[in-house]
């Protein structure tokens, strides 16, 4: 099964490389492209990534290319709630695989904050966050089997507030449903504003996740409130 195959909303564009490396390469062309788009025209860029394993060579890949890195803020579209020394930590992983070569002149703006409880933390996030330059220029989403996106995870309490077009949060507290883990979101609205935004999925499991995804709540599966224009999603098997 290809992506091609997918009868996917007007608006959304796939593209389809041969392996995860050409995906990579593709993603860190088009997104360099983008941000220095935005650094010419608004004299700083905005990048927020997503975590997980599957970025790493897409970080590795824009890590090497020529931009005014320095006019260039990235943060992250969640995290969970633990140091960035922490090996599950999204923050750890972007500073050990994207804020280094061309790219270690970045300014990362985080999500983990020290605090007495994930409510605070969430709060002192979302005042970080009022240094991101809006609207997003480039978002780069991945997409769990269960249709979740960022850590907006069906069946979590907040998941409508997050969810709302008018959510007046930068940033909430979640909670993972499997595996049991304080986590910390972008909402809605910061996410589904961005100007260009990237979904990155690999092999068929996610082609089916995806397709399920295209007729349900997205309640049931998050991922599906972002599947409109000007999405743009990079898939390889």
């Amino acid at each position: 099964m290809a992506i091609s195959e997918l009868d996917l909303p007007t608006g959304v564009v796939a593209h389809s490389s041969a392996n995860p490396q050409r995906q990579a390469e593709l993603m860190a062309d088009n997104v360099t492209k983008a941000l220095a788009y935005a650094v010419q025209t608004h004299g700083i860029a905005s990048l927020v990534v997503s975590g997980g394993r599957s970025p790493i060579a897409f970080f590795e890949a824009l890590s090497i290319r020529e931009l005014n890195w320095s006019k260039v803020q990235i943060s992250l579209a969640d995290e969970r709630w633990v140091p960035a020394t922490n090996p599950a930590s999204n923050e750890g992983l972007v500073r050990r695989h994207l804020l280094l070569n061309a790219a270690r002149e970045a300014w990362l703006i985080g999500l983990y904050h020290t605090a007495e409880s994930l409510e605070q933390a969430a709060s002192l996030a979302d005042q970080a966050l009022a240094q991101l330059q809006r609207p997003i220029d480039v978002l780069i989403l991945g997409m769990g089997d269960d249709g979740h996106t960022a850590s907006l995870f069906p069946g979590n309490p907040r998941l409508a507030h997050a969810l709302r077009d008018d959510c007046p949060e930068r940033c909430l507290p979640m909670q993972a449903p499997v595996d049991p883990q304080a986590r910390l979101t972008m909402t809605y609205p910061l996410l589904a504003g961005a100007r260009m935004q990237c979904l990155a999925i690999q092999g068929a499991d996610k082609l089916e996740t995806l397709r399920a995804a295209l007729n349900v709540d997205p309640l049931q599966m998050p991922i599906r409130a972002f599947l409109h224009s000007p999405l743009e999603i990079y898939w390889c098997p």
